[in-house]
């Protein structure tokens, strides 16, 4: 039998290989048998696995070698900002403490010196204050009073309430000074041994709490008023409104009495004849010192308590 001239001797058919598991498959094939991964780049597909580059397994057809992806510049731009952002943040979290701790001011605890009045207001000559606070404190112990005007402060004249309240912070605790005050147009002199404002806490918490407790004189603070006595340099409290029988109405207190003297200390503001008031003991006698028009009379009172 004749051989046919048109007919192949053998017939193979041609085979690539697998660019991802490397097994060797017919190249009519679109996906590898076995691992299903697309075959050759004839399909369209030259953008996944480049172009040129396959061999086949006879080393007839070429086989596919994918290249590596490159990054677009969107992508570039996107990890600058990223790096940029991380960076500056953390420079700001290392600088920022550094540039506090170098510009910030350092506020320093200031020690005030406290005399242990109620505060202090600029008047004629110097300054005032309305009441001396709880007993045993400097100015309670110097003398002064509610009303007393303070004209010169350990050497320094005073002129008015801000220059008296630079000087307490100036001024040590626990100094004692010369004070130079007027009382009723009569120019006096003392001396105090300033106090920390925790001294003179304590002083106001043992008197709060004292087991005595407080007294009671028997009248409308609220309708108290200080006023300037006719004809003389001082003033007093004048008491517009008694509670009945209570201790001032039955000791002979009548309304529109004014007040100069109480227990042997100058009455000369409402406040500190109310702070007197409740210094004194309950159930002690006091003296009152009274005008009366122009009468001035002397009454003992029986304290009550509150």
């Amino acid at each position: 039998m004749s051989e046919n001239p048109e007919m192949p001797l053998s017939s193979s058919p041609t085979m690539i290989t697998c660019s991802n598991c490397h097994s060797a498959m017919p190249s009519e094939l679109r996906f590898c048998r076995n691992c299903g991964f697309r075959l050759g780049t004839s399909f369209g597909d030259a953008g996944q696995f480049g172009s040129g580059n396959f061999a086949s397994a006879s080393g007839s057809a070429p086989l596919a070698i994918p290249k590596k992806r490159k990054m677009s510049g969107m992508t570039w731009m996107f990890v600058g900002l990223l790096v940029f952002f991380v960076g500056a943040a953390a420079f700001t979290a290392i600088v920022n403490p550094i540039r506090q701790s170098v510009s910030a001011p350092v506020f320093k605890p200031v020690n005030k010196a406290y005399v242990g009045v109620d505060g202090f207001d600029t008047t004629d000559n110097g300054v005032t204050f309305g009441r001396v606070d709880a007993p045993g404190g400097p100015a309670d112990k110097a003398g002064l009073v509610g009303g007393d005007i303070i004209t010169r402060f350990d050497g320094q004249e005073i002129r008015d309430e801000d220059q008296m309240s630079n000087l307490m912070e100036r001024t040590p605790i626990n100094k004692t000074v010369e004070v130079e005050y007027i009382r009723d147009g009569e120019k006096k002199r003392t001396q105090l041994t300033t106090v920390s404002r925790d001294e003179l806490n304590r002083l106001t918490r043992d008197f709060e709490r004292r087991p005595e407790g407080r007294a009671q004189f028997g009248y409308e603070d609220g309708d108290a008023e200080r006023v300037e006595l006719p004809g003389k340099h001082n003033y007093g409290v004048k008491l517009n409104s008694l509670l009945q029988s209570r201790p001032a109405d039955i000791a002979g207190i009548k309304e529109g009495d004014v007040v100069i003297e109480f227990d042997g200390v100058p009455i000369r503001t409402t406040d500190e004849f109310l702070m007197r008031v409740r210094r004194a003991l309950p159930y002690s006698t006091v003296k009152v010192v009274v005008m009366r028009g122009e009468e001035q009379l002397e009454i003992p009172v029986k304290m009550g308590k509150q």
